[in-house]
């Protein structure tokens, strides 16, 4: 327990100028917020990790459901849950009937009556549609094969802490879930986003079309050289993601070039973001990794940090 932490208050008590509470019920993918909304877990994310903010969510249970194995998913909700004065649940494949037989309709309608909020983390991402669809609590989208909205929350904290006003950033590799969910919430804070992957390894057009409707429209290259000249900020993730073990190869092949590494990096004083676990030698060089460029290390803190006040916002309404 944090010294801020008060164990007598209440579930979801708001501190002092800080509203509570969002219209949204779920956290499927970042747009399920409103941007004032998104603004506001921001802002919330940053009070807590200032110690500023010692809202409390008392006896509330999370569960979590995991599909896929995880380090900062699972250590950032477990942790957080506890520091907020609730409990969390590990449900793993072998845990309970999740893919096992049971209607995952019928899971869900169950997990709603037991638990306070569900976090999932699978493969599938129409699994965590109708888990919020079911659920009669808030789902949140821990990571499916299509989006990653928690990771957005820690990354836009991450760019807020480094600076004052505009942005520009490069997202350089594979168009998967992480810069999917990452363009949209870039858009509805503001943030210029030049998107350079191989050709037929894009992020899906609707996603694109939908960044360009919540915010500024994302430019779209395959030459990495000219996504870094200019930006602030340079963004890349593993190429062969888990469950893609199969296109290793294919995609080491058709991803050569798009390595961010100091040629990459050269004449720009550009930060470097990475959600983790970093490929070393793949999409990023042991160099890059371990230099005082890399913004690493304060987004994988935030995911803490954003997820907390996330849970916060949901529940405290």
């Amino acid at each position: 327990m944090t010294d801020q932490e008060d164990p007598d208050s209440t579930a979801g008590e708001p501190s002092e100028g800080i509203p509570s509470g969002i219209e949204a019920t779920d956290f499927v993918d970042v747009d399920d917020l409103s941007s004032a909304e998104l603004q506001r877990i921001l802002e919330r994310a940053a009070a807590m990790k200032a110690g500023e903010d010692d809202t409390r969510l008392a006896d509330a249970t999370l569960g979590m459901l995991f599909e896929k194995p995880s380090t900062r998913t699972r250590i950032s909700f477990e942790t957080g849950m506890t520091q907020l004065g609730g409990h969390a649940m590990f449900l793993g494949p072998d845990d309970i009937q999740l893919g096992h037989g049971e209607p995952l309709r019928d899971t869900a309608r169950v997990l709603g009556r037991y638990v306070d909020v569900v976090m999932a983390r699978l493969f599938d991402h129409e699994d965590v549609v109708t888990l919020a669809e079911y659920a009669d609590c808030p789902v949140v989208n821990g990571l499916t094969d299509e989006a990653h909205p928690c990771q957005t929350l820690a990354d836009l904290l991450t760019l807020r802490e480094q600076f004052d006003d505009d942005v520009s950033l490069a997202w350089i590799g594979d168009g998967n879930n992480v810069g999917q969910s990452f363009l949209l919430g870039a858009a509805m804070a503001g943030i210029d986003v030049t998107v350079a992957t191989p050709t037929g390894y894009g992020m899906e057009p609707q996603v694109i079309e939908r960044a360009g409707e919540l915010g500024p429209a994302p430019a779209v290259t395959t030459d990495p050289e000219a996504a870094v000249d200019g930006a602030d900020v340079v963004y890349t993730d593993v190429w062969v993601s888990m469950g893609q073990e199969d296109e290793r190869e294919q995609k080491l092949s058709a991803f050569d070039g798009f390595q961010v590494n100091e040629e990459l990096l050269a004449g720009t004083d550009a930060k470097v973001m990475h959600c983790l676990p970093a490929h070393r030698g793949e999409e990023i060089t042991d160099a890059v990794m371990e230099s005082d460029r890399v913004l690493v290390w304060d987004q994988a803190e935030n995911r803490l940090h954003a997820q907390k006040a996330l849970l916060v916002e949901l529940l405290a309404g």
